[in-house]
């Protein structure tokens, strides 16, 4: 049989309420500003009442400070996801979206595919030098030391093969060379 209206007050005045400044010393000291404990405190009496109105508690104390943690926890879980959220929904707004627009993009892809042709017309050993300094950006000594060559040999195949991209661009392109 469910305790009466009167019998569960006086429960709760013996049984609970004698907890409330300890519980909410301890909600402050754990949780700090981040929860407003009033309403901590306020929804484990609320849970508190229901389950005592449900059957008997062994350990009132214990539930109260348990029901008032996991409220505090599920609150904190909540203010992160929505603030994530927040977060999810700004970024999706490109506000500040600096990525170049179709006609840029294009115009990139085609000097690529240019400066890439200019590179594949080259003759293999100056392909090769050209590569390791432009893209590996090898120094000179590095590839001298790799394909066992002198440092002059690496220095002339870099001026040749840049002249010979330069000619092709010229022939190939609109005299404008890659973008840099």
């Amino acid at each position: 049989m469910p305790p009466t209206d009167s019998d569960l007050a006086r429960w709760f005045v013996d049984q609970v309420q004698p907890h409330e400044s300890l519980l909410r010393s301890w909600l402050h000291r754990r949780f700090e500003r981040n929860i407003d404990v009033d309403d901590i405190v306020q929804e484990a009496y609320a849970r508190i009442l229901q389950a005592r109105q449900n059957g008997v508690l062994a350990s009132p104390r214990a539930f109260l400070f348990a029901t008032a943690r996991n409220l505090a926890l599920d609150r904190l879980r909540r203010h992160e996801v929505s603030r994530t959220d927040l977060l999810g929904d700004f970024d999706s707004l490109h506000v500040l979206d600096e990525r170049d627009g179709i006609p840029e993009t294009v115009a990139r892809h085609q000097e690529l595919s240019l400066l890439t042709d200019a590179i594949q017309s080259l003759p293999a050993r100056c392909r090769q030098i050209l590569t390791l300094r432009k893209l590996y950006g090898l120094s000179h000594r590095e590839i001298a030391a790799r394909l066992g060559l002198s440092e002059s040999t690496v220095s002339n195949q870099i001026t040749i093969g840049i002249g010979k991209c330069t000619d092709y661009f010229a022939e190939h392109g609109d005299g404008a060379g890659p973008a840099r």
